[in-house]
């Protein structure tokens, strides 16, 4: 119950304001803890471990107390479990910004990189109209893992703590996992994302997937990228789709696939809603199934 009302405020109401969205305050406290962060590959990357199992622990104990609290409202205590969890996973807003990027090309392909520069990491400003819309397509089936299917995944196996340190681990991963001068004092939270990811990551491509191509062909496909979870979702929405997906210079998924056009795009943001709504009936029952 607690995951389909907070499925339904999702739907409602897509995200809270800044200033009392949680996933804020965790990137504050990432932020204060990053500047806490010495130099050097041990020293830095003992340092990122400890503070993040620190975080983790905060995160965890606060959505613990929250959680033992609701037991005082009684049957009114699945309603504020979800309240609570609303925050912690994104569908709608996902949707939203990925199908922007579409309306923005529509417009013009700068605007639509503009757009695009907003969701993705990479340099947008020599990408042609359908390596904006493989990027943005990239971003939607790697998010569904992020956003969707693993923050209410690990809310199934463990409750809200399970939902707010998986949401603390990936805001962690997002803000210090990138190379350079991050590279170890992000090391620990990027591999802890990894970690929490692995099975969601391939629960999610099973949900883009559900008897759309050949499923032998998916491990190949998947390999190809430097990540061990996002290939499976990217893979799987290229096969599906019958499209390419790639970052140029980095890897191409199924390369015989046609480009990514208006038409491609749009079955793409509706086979994410398909797949989307699906994971979050199946986390729905794998929590009921636990009794959570």
């Amino acid at each position: 119950m607690a995951i389909l009302f907070a499925f339904a405020l999702d739907l409602l109401l897509a995200e809270p304001r800044a200033s009392i969205h949680p996933v804020v305050w965790m990137g504050a406290l990432l932020k204060r803890f990053r500047r806490m962060m010495p130099d050097g590959q041990r020293a830095s990357f003992v340092a990122g471990a400890l503070l993040w199992c620190a975080g983790a622990a905060l995160v965890g104990a606060i959505a613990w107390a929250l959680t033992k609290a609701t037991i005082l409202v009684g049957a009114g205590g699945s309603g504020l479990i979800g309240l609570f969890l609303f925050p912690l996973f994104s569908f709608r807003f996902l949707l939203t910004e990925v199908s922007g990027v579409e309306s923005a090309i529509q417009r013009g392909l700068d605007e639509g990189r503009q757009k695009l520069s907003m969701l993705v990491s990479r340099d947008v400003s020599n990408l042609s109209e359908s390596e904006v819309r493989e990027a943005a397509m990239e971003t939607l089936a790697e998010n569904l893992t992020d956003s969707v299917v693993a923050p209410l995944f690990w809310f199934a196996l463990l409750g809200l703590p399970g939902a707010a340190i998986y949401r603390f681990a990936n805001t962690a991963d997002a803000m210090w996992g990138y190379r350079g001068d991050m590279e170890w004092k992000g090391k620990w939270a990027a591999r802890a994302d990894d970690a929490l990811n692995w099975i969601p990551a391939r629960l999610t491509c099973l949900l883009i997937w559900m008897g759309g191509f050949d499923l032998r062909m998916l491990p190949k496909e998947a390999a190809k990228t430097p990540s061990p979870n996002g290939g499976w979702t990217m893979g799987a929405m290229a096969l599906a789709l019958g499209v390419r997906l790639g970052k140029p210079g980095t890897y191409l998924l199924n390369p015989q696939g046609a480009t990514v056009d208006a038409d491609s795009f749009r079955r793409g943001l509706r086979k994410a809603e398909i797949a989307g709504a699906a994971g979050v009936v199946l986390m729905a029952a794998l929590a009921w199934r636990l009794g959570r």
